[in-house]
């Protein structure tokens, strides 16, 4: 029988590769702990942007694969920056709201959280910087900064102002990683953006615990839940009109079609908002609301091509 005895620089070398590879599956959990619940509002959306965009050009069929590729490293740096910042500033809130979060289970310190913010806005620079749209970069980290440190999530207004930034950075970067911006982009991108300054406060219903524990006044709590369940009925049930207009009025038959499954989706929010108070309905209701966003993105694949 032949005994193999391993030299010591190799057991040396196979336990740096195992810490390494425990770093890595370490990181890989922390970055999807953060990340997993708004990649339906940011990765998803903001890809299927991208490839209208691409639809729109020339581009050979497979430089489709780099779009994808590139959209999937930018916008998980997107989200992945304004959830660090974000969740370092909420933990006392979401003890309350989110009680799941990673800073509230421990799954990571807050100074781990800060270290790993700076290193992936570092990275987030060079990659807009890389992939021509530093612009929109700067955008998303200045409303993110002032969402998050410098007090606008705590009135009214300025955390559905910051949302309508970070949406048109998010959207203009996407068709600008692919083609310049035209004209049909921006109707897309603003006719996205602007309603979302009042529609986004949606997600504040789930949340009016949380934010009356920290002294929070959105627009919600301003305006009072049995109001603001009335407007958000009211329009919803409005905004397919707007958007057939200004989006799908002699468009492809698909883009139609499509548009119309986003309407109704819309109208389902309507029904709920009012019909299904309870928290986890209006946390459902909201998500209800990214996948609107979703699907309407899909359709411009087929409206701008």
């Amino acid at each position: 029988m032949t005994i193999s005895i391993k030299p010591a620089h190799t057991k040396q070398a196979d336990s740096r590769m195992n810490r390494l590879v425990r770093a890595l599956l370490h990181e890989a959990r922390v970055c999807w702990s953060f990340t997993w619940g708004d990649l339906s509002a940011t990765v998803l959306p903001a890809t299927m942007f991208a490839i209208a965009a691409w639809n729109s050009t020339d581009l050979p069929a497979q430089s489709i694969l780099v779009v994808v590729a590139k959209c999937l490293v930018y916008f998980w740096l997107y989200i992945y920056t304004f959830n660090l910042s974000n969740q370092l500033i909420g933990i006392d809130e979401d003890r309350i709201n989110k009680p799941h979060r990673p800073l509230v289970t421990g799954l990571i310190t807050p100074t781990g959280a800060r270290r790993r913010l700076m290193v992936a806005t570092a990275a987030f620079l060079i990659v807009g910087t890389l992939f021509g749209v530093l612009v929109w970069t700067c955008l998303w980290i200045a409303a993110w900064a002032l969402h998050n440190h410098l007090g606008w999530a705590r009135t009214a207004w300025g955390k559905n102002a910051a949302m309508v930034a970070g949406t048109i950075a998010q959207l203009a970067a996407a068709w600008q990683i692919v083609t310049p911006l035209s004209d049909t982009a921006w109707t897309w991108i603003l006719t996205i953006a602007i309603p979302l300054g009042a529609l986004v406060s949606l997600q504040d219903l789930r949340d009016l615990a949380g934010d009356a524990a920290i002294g929070r006044r959105t627009a919600v709590m301003v305006m009072g839940e049995e109001n603001s369940r009335r407007f958000f009925c009211l329009a919803f049930a409005v905004y397919p009109v707007l958007t057939y207009l200004a989006l799908y009025r002699g468009a492809p038959t698909a883009a139609q079609y499509i548009g119309g499954a986003a309407a109704i989706i819309s109208l389902s929010i309507a029904y709920r908002v009012i019909r299904l108070r309870d928290r986890r309905s209006d946390n459902t209701t909201y998500m209800m609301y990214t996948y609107w966003y979703c699907i309407t993105l899909v359709s411009a694949v087929f409206a701008v091509g």
